[in-house]
């Protein structure tokens, strides 16, 4: 099945700009395959320690040479709703392994924090920072050598790229991810972001805000919006790594339960010990990252996912840039429509045909590359199914043939856009990107004046004292990861969002983040060079004259050239009420930390 020219053409591109990282790789985990799994040839002390808890029956399995053990990499806590399901899963999982003669341990747990707790207080400076942190406890997890294949338990913004980055370190061993699934729809998104927008105003009070906020995240489970969450599970399995159906399946039902059964038994049949050895790192190769790029784009996914696959892609000894994502949204149509994007959610998209709708379609139009290797040991197009209870036993049947709500998720034939979701932005204040599809067509180009902040607060200061009520473009810097760890701004949505419903042309530009949830109003965010590296936002002054142009994919500084860039750039307030946690706990990580284009890690 052959693809359309542009996704050849940048998967051929990756494949030649990384051949000498990614045989390294390759001759890297080979080498970890052809040593084995060490368990057998432990000391008698470190296998000891390695069994000490299980069972007696256990034991006796881990004490020979042939018993194959499974290790689960958790992110279970219970104040994160979407992972508080995975309490759970551990004793599901070894049940599974049992029946087919074989064990489960929980190799480690790594941290989950929730953007949504932390959005605009201190701790979001932690936030992108604890991807590397949670990519070094899965690592430190698998370390010990016990296991042949490993399932991963997680959902959230940066968990689920952390989890991958720490897989592909153990590129050697067979790897399945494993959903919890959204919590079942409350009230509509596009109603949370309206009381929000009155609280802004002052025109309902606390006990409103709190109230509405409650009815939309009510129970276990996913948050239901199209942010950096969902798209994760979007793409895990358009790349390979879930069961087919798996992504939205809400948690706590039969159904999801047989789905984590099956994918222990899937990645117990994986291992070099079988006959259909499936190693992580095999999976994720220059064809499933352009998949993940394609499904990214055709979905309006989150924006998190322009550093976030950049820093995937490089754990696999892949080398992916911002323009080859940019290349790839300019011929690969918006099929879905998910809040911020529209005003369904992803159980509404689930149940309109929901990923195995979508990747045929994608498949069918030569969008997706089908000769990809998968957990469910098929090419991709074994996913275009859905899973079911039938007679109380799992099975998988072909997806709609027509979509069950053309607004939500619509054919190819009939795209919302014959663009995707993503654009990045160039011009002579840098490069940035920018979410597109959830943007108003009239409201993609601005040109205004600037205002300057140095913080979040300082901008809703501004908007309180009534200093904003006209055309702007807000330039928020000293947010990048370099700065304060990158936090995301969505404590600004609502104030920029009352702006332009009042009929002003506004924007935002930022060294920071907006992720999955940027909403209605145009920003070009994660600004490179960033405002710490003296970067030209650390140049821009209040009044300067700024243009934003979606549609043509830039960004500029309208004016005397020579005069701005002959600018001393501005230099961080290192007051501290002005930072958070970041500064002081990640102090070291900062020197080493990447550009966001380089997919802003602390690694390579």
């Amino acid at each position: 099945m052959s693809v359309v020219k542009i996704v050849q053409e940048v998967t051929d591109r990756i494949a030649a700009r990384s051949a000498g990282s990614r045989r390294e790789y390759l001759d890297r985990i080979e080498g970890a395959r052809v040593q084995g799994v060490h368990r057998a040839a432990l000391a008698c002390g470190n296998l000891a320690h390695g069994f000490a808890a299980c069972s007696p029956a256990d034991k006796a399995k881990l004490a020979g040479s042939k018993a194959l053990n499974l290790g689960i990499v958790t992110s279970y806590n219970d104040m994160l709703s979407a992972h508080q399901p995975y309490e759970t899963y551990p004793a599901i999982i070894k049940d599974a392994a049992r029946a087919i003669g074989a064990t489960a341990q929980v190799a480690g747990g790594v941290p989950a924090m929730c953007d949504g707790v932390t959005q605009g207080q201190p701790g979001m400076d932690l936030s992108l920072f604890s991807r590397d942190v949670i990519a070094m406890a899965t690592a430190i997890a698998l370390s010990h050598n016990m296991f042949d294949a490993a399932v991963y338990l997680g959902i959230c913004d940066k968990i689920v790229p952390g989890l991958m980055i720490g897989a592909l370190t153990f590129g050697h061993l067979p790897a399945v991810f494993v959903p919890a699934g959204p919590m079942p729809t409350g009230i509509s998104n596009d109603e949370k972001a309206k009381v929000r927008q009155l609280y802004a105003e002052g025109k309902v009070g606390r006990a409103e805000l709190l109230e509405s906020e409650a009815k939309s995240y009510h129970s276990p489970g996913t948050c239901t919006f199209y942010g950096t969450a969902n798209s994760n599970q979007m793409l895990m399995e358009i790349m390979g790594l879930h069961l087919p159906g798996a992504s939205f399946v809400n948690p706590n039902t039969p159904l999801r339960d047989a789905l984590t059964r099956e994918a222990t038994r899937r990645a117990l049949s994986l291992t070099a010990e079988g006959n259909d050895y499936t190693p992580i790192g095999h999976v994720v190769d220059e064809k499933a990252i352009v998949n993940g790029m394609v499904g990214l784009l055709a979905t309006g996914g989150s924006t998190n996912h322009t550093m976030h696959l950049v820093a995937i892609a490089a754990a696999a000894g892949l080398k992916v840039t911002w323009e080859d994502m940019s290349d790839l949204s300019g011929a690969v149509p918006l099929l879905a429509r998910v809040y911020p994007n529209g005003i369904a959610d992803v159980n509404h998209f689930h149940a309109a045909g929901g990923m195995g709708f979508l990747i045929r379609e994608l498949l069918a139009a030569g969008y997706l590359h089908e000769d990809v290797r998968t957990v469910w040991g098929t090419g991709l197009s074994g996913y275009t199914v859905e899973a079911r209870l039938i007679e109380d036993k799992l099975g998988f049947e072909p997806s709609p043939a027509v979509s069950g709500n053309p607004k939500v998720l619509a054919p190819v034939k009939d795209a919302f856009s014959a663009n995707g979701g993503l654009k990045v932005l160039s011009g002579n204040l840098g490069k940035s990107v920018i979410k597109v599809s959830a943007v108003k067509p009239e409201n993609r180009v601005v040109e205004a004046r600037a205002r300057v902040f140095h913080t979040q607060d300082g901008l809703q200061a501004a908007f309180k004292a009534g200093e904003l009520n006209g055309d702007v473009i807000a330039v928020v810097r000293f947010q990048g990861p370099k700065s304060v760890g990158m936090p995301e701004l969505h404590k600004l949505t609502p104030q920029l969002g009352i702006l332009q419903d009042r009929g002003f042309k506004v924007a935002l530009v930022t060294d920071g983040r907006m992720s999955g949830a940027s909403g209605k109003i145009p920003a070009a965010i994660h600004m490179t060079p960033e405002a710490s590296d003296g970067g030209a936002i650390a140049k821009i002054r209040d009044g300067d004259l700024i243009r934003l142009d979606a549609n043509e994919g830039t960004l500029t500084f309208i004016g005397d050239e020579k005069e701005f860039f002959s600018r001393t750039p501005a230099t961080e307030d290192l007051r501290r009420e002005h930072f958070g946690m970041g500064r002081e706990l990640f102090a070291g990580f900062r020197a080493l930390v990447g550009t966001a284009d380089r997919g802003a890690s602390v690694f390579g």
